[in-house]
């Protein structure tokens, strides 16, 4: 705890000398991306069709399948290096330091929660979408991380992704190698102009 609020703590006095009048916030800018830019690959997962379920089982039952599917997921998460920095309701934030690792636990999870759900009621069933970015970010202690390729992430895993769904960015896409039976099919339309992302094809069971 005291690490990251040092970090924190230092972030926002840079912050606090970026507002300053005549500020050089080119060079604050360059000082807070030395500090605390690093590379990851983000994972935004989510459990889909929160409002619809919530509605059909009651709010308490649905945070017991966010707690199961945390049960679950975590040890798949961890067999692959996969550092959990928080949960937001339903939605996990988890960094990787490898896009290969990323992707396979992605894979990993999705075959996994197909198997569970075979013999759970509809009530029960655990149903997932991902979303993945890779790039430099600022990470902030142990708790968040910003950046493009995580608002990206957040986009496709929270917002687009639907169930048994794994969604990438293009960077994801290019850094991956050496991992039989996928492909990637772009996704046409993408909300935000001008950012090309892919629904990962693979093999669920």
């Amino acid at each position: 705890m005291i690490n990251i609020n040092i970090s924190w703590n230092r972030f926002e006095k840079l912050i606090e000398e970026r507002l300053k009048p005549f500020a050089d916030k080119k060079k604050i800018d360059v000082s807070i991306w030395e500090i605390f830019g690093e590379e990851w690959c983000v994972m935004f997962t989510d459990l889909t069709g929160f409002f619809y379920r919530v509605e059909k089982f009651d709010i308490i039952h649905f945070l017991q399948i966010i707690y199961e599917s945390k049960r679950v997921i975590m040890p798949i998460i961890k067999s692959y290096n996969g550092i959990l920095l928080k949960v937001e309701g339903d939605s996990f934030l988890v960094i990787f330091k490898s896009v290969q690792e990323a992707l396979q636990c992605s894979i990993a999870i999705q075959r996994t929660l197909k198997e569970y759900n075979m013999d759970k009621p509809e009530e029960e069933t655990i149903l997932l979408g991902i979303g993945l970015g890779y790039g430099r970010v600022l990470r902030i202690g142990d708790t968040d991380v910003f950046g493009r390729e995580v608002n990206i992430a957040s986009k496709l895993g929270e917002d687009i992704a639907g169930p048994w769904e794994i969604l990438v960015s293009d960077a994801v896409r290019k850094q991956t190698i050496d991992i039989p039976d996928i492909f990637f099919e772009e996704i046409i339309n993408f909300p935000v102009e001008k950012i090309k992302s892919f629904k990962l094809r693979y093999l669920l069971e």
